[in-house]
This record gives structure tokens, sequence and C-alpha cells, in this order.
């Protein structure tokens, strides 16, 4: 047997490869949408990508199994638990086979089994392996999905939180406590591939570590140690961050089928007349991907920073809307891994690509970097409104008496404070540069935003 876990750091995503080496068959487990390196990798070791797996429909990226099966001529295995709501919808004309509790995939000599755990989503299912080519009679290890994770489990508020479907969160609470209950009787010795690790959305407090098992889960987990039900549900539910706001149009895509992704150039921007014929047009945001250090003092005008590094692709989602269309300052050598990380949760509307050089000839926007002694001797000016962008949790956990809280995912829509110097703030300055230049592109015109912590200023108070 092979067997090779594909992360996407920029989605703490895994995808797992499993291949039957004795007849030169493999699965893709949970494929992300770009999947050419791993059918790459697996025509190194003698394999063909014959089908794909989903544990169940991801709120959180576009998945790739459509694609696979379109382009590729793969085998789709699909999740036919739950309600009528969460069926897929794009089985028509493709191999494909609906799994309930209990079925199985036999890839060459490979067993998946599957074990129906619903809890994070209602149609969600776990996979156990074994591998019969190995001599193996015993099962070797399970794919979770959004199941268990390391150190946590997945989070069932997602579609009250994100897709809108009320009175749901507790349901999938109880349901995960069942859940869980079967997952306790597994072998000790299973291996847990979990579906994403620390960096995730899909909970709270995951591990970075990238695999487990089910007796070490049952050791150290929080929600394996907690054995009444309404002490689970309420622990569960509490805390979890705020969900992306793009986690619900990932559900729709991913039910009803993607889009399948066609080779396409997109256009340089070369100077300001070609920039202003763009943004000519309705609904286009300029998306500037460089660092903060080198954005801040040449923002484009209306442009919104968002740098490209491991967070990219969640404030994206939160920030960006689906109906505008994205013209890209990014460096020339990134662009082709900006696109496919866009791509990646369903932005493929990308009008054009900003060349740095246009920067010189558009009027452009500016803020300040301001140190934690500033912050300090200017926070109770009359003519000074503090803006805390960090989540809830963070909020709830302390905050400056000054301070608003306007959570950065939210920021394009919230209610801006008028006429007064802006100071923002967040932990490490990441997120309160990100809003700085979200503050400058909706005409906030004193805009600051201070790297140090909450924690660090208050203790200097």
């Amino acid at each position: 047997m092979y067997l090779k876990t594909f992360t996407d750091e920029k989605l703490a995503q895994n995808a797992y490869l499993v291949g039957c080496q004795q007849t030169g068959e493999a699965i893709i487990i949970d494929p992300p949408r770009h999947f050419n390196h791993i059918i790459e990798d697996a025509a190194k070791e003698g394999l063909e990508i014959t089908a794909a797996a989903d544990t169940h429909i991801h709120a959180d990226y576009v998945s790739g199994a459509r694609e696979l099966a379109i382009k590729h001529g793969a085998k789709l295995y699909l999740s036919d638990e739950g309600d009528k709501d969460w069926k897929y919808e794009f089985t028509d004309g493709i191999k494909s086979q609906l799994l309930k509790e209990g079925s199985k995939i036999n890839i060459g000599k490979v067993e998946l089994e599957v074990m129906y755990t619903p809890g994070h989503t209602p149609e969600s299912l776990s996979f156990i392996l074994t591998d019969f080519g190995g001599g193996a009679t015993e099962p070797m290890g399970i794919f979770t999905g959004d199941f268990v994770f390391v150190g946590d489990v997945g989070r069932p508020d997602l579609l009250e939180e994100a897709a809108g479907i009320m009175d749901t969160a507790d349901a999938g609470a109880r349901d995960m406590f069942n859940s869980l209950k079967r997952f306790k009787a597994l072998p000790d010795h299973l291996i847990v591939w979990p579906g994403h690790g620390a960096g995730s959305a899909c909970g709270k407090s995951l591990g970075s570590v990238p695999t487990t098992t089910v007796g070490y889960e049952k050791q150290v987990n929080w929600a394996l140690n907690i054995d009444e039900e309404e002490a689970f549900v309420k622990e569960l539910l509490k805390d979890q961050p705020e969900a992306p706001t793009y986690f619900a149009k990932m559900k729709e895509v991913n039910k009803v089928g993607p889009a399948i992704l066609e080779e396409k150039e997109i256009p340089v921007i070369l100077n300001k007349n070609e920039l202003n014929e763009w943004l000519g047009k309705e609904n286009t945001l300029i998306l500037d991907t460089r660092l903060a250090e080198e954005a801040q003092s040449t923002l484009i005008k209306g442009s919104i920073n968002i740098p490209f590094d491991s967070k990219f692709t969640n404030w994206v989602g939160w920030l960006a809307k689906y109906d505008e269309q994205l013209l890209l300052l990014t460096k020339d050598g990134e662009r082709k891994e900006v696109q496919q990380a866009l791509e990646s949760i369903g932005f493929d509307a990308i009008g054009a690509f900003i060349d740095e050089n246009v920067i010189s000839e558009v009027e452009t926007d500016t803020y300040q970097t301001i140190s934690m002694n500033e912050f300090i001797n200017e926070i109770d000016d009359d003519d000074v409104v503090v803006v805390d962008v960090r989540n809830k949790t963070e909020w709830d956990a302390g905050h400056f008496d000054q301070a608003e809280h306007l959570f950065l995912g939210k920021l394009r829509q919230l209610p801006l404070p008028e006429n007064k110097r802006i100071m923002v703030h967040c932990v490490t300055g990441a997120r309160s540069a990100v809003a700085a230049s979200i503050l400058k592109a909706r005409g906030c015109e004193d805009v600051n935003h201070m790297r140090s912590s909450y924690g660090e200023t208050i203790k200097q108070m």
C-alpha cells in the first residue's frame, strides 16, 4: 500500500492519496480543486487515480472530486447519509457510488469501510482502512474528515452560522456526542488521519500535529473526556470562532457541483488608462497581495491589502464578494499561486493582474504604523477612536475600555467612526494592517495601526 498526505497550508486542509501497489489503482480522499501535483506523485509510484471520495460536503474549500471524475474518469464515492437537504446533486452522467454506513470501497487490495459519523454535518462519513494486500486482517487507521481532529472535533454550528439553517447547532452537537461514543469503541492502535490541522475554522482548538491515534485522542482530546451529554453540548458550542462568510457559498457549490476549471490567459494591466477602463466596470475590487510593510505607503486608492501568506485565503473568503471581479496587484512570480489559492475557494472571477509599475501612475493612499508608546499616549485623546478588529472570543477575554469592536471579517460592511483619528489593533499587527487598508478604502482619512498586542500593551498602561 502507498499512502501520502498533501496539505494546503493556506486552508490547513489535508488530502490523502491511497494506492494499491499490487494493482496500480489509487484513490484521493477529500481531493482539493487543484490536484495535478497529487496525480504526478501517484504516477511516480506507478499508480493511476481511479477514484475519489469526499468525507462530507465541504464548507471551506472547493472539492476536486467532480473535476477528477470529468477530466480523469475517476469513480466518485459520496455520502448518501443525512436528510434530503444534504444530498449531492451532480452525480448524473459520471461514475459514482453513494455510501451508507457499512459500505465498502475497494482500491485493489486496500479496503475502506464507511463509518457514518454525523455531528459536524448530517452527512459526514469516516473511512476505516485495512490493507489486505499487505497481509493485514485488522484495520490500520481511519480517515475522519472533519469529525475528529488532533485534540479537537468538528464544530456542529456551521450549518446555522454560515449556511443560515437555523436550529441545527444543538442537534449537530448531540449527533457528535453519539458519534464519539462509536469512535471511542474503535481499537486504540488505529491511526487517525484528520481532514484539517491547526489554522482551520472547522474547529476551535485543532492541533498542529499531522496524525494521531484513537487511543491517544481518548487520553487527551477534551471532547472524548466528557461523558455527560448536556455538558458536552454546552462545551462544544462554546467559544467557536466566527464562521467565515464564504462557507455558505462553498456548501452550495460542493453540493450542486463545482464548475470545471479551464485554462485561461488572464490579462495584465500595464498602465493607468487600462486600469481606469477596468475600474469603470461594476463590482470591481483591487486586491493588493503585497506584504503590508510594502503596501501601506503605496496603496492604489480604493484597494484593500491582504498579504499572500498562510491566512490569505481565509481573509479573502471573509472580505471579498463572489459577485466582485478581482483585479490583483500581485508580484509577477506569485501570480499563478495566488490565482490557484483564490480558485480553491471559488473565486474564479479574476479580471486581470496589475503590474506593479502602474502604482507610480495613479493616486495612492497610505496609513501609518505606530509604536506601543504612541498608542498608549494617545488612547485617551478626544479626537481618537480605538478600533479592535480581533474576534469575539478575544474581545470577550479582555479589551481596552476606550475601544470599539469592529471584527475584521465584517469590516467592509460595518458602520465606521466619522471625523476621528483611528488607531486600530489586533494581536501581531497582521489583521490590523489589513483593517487599515479597508478603512482607507472606505474613506477614513487618518488611519494608524499598532503591531503590539492587547496583552503586551495593557501591561504597560
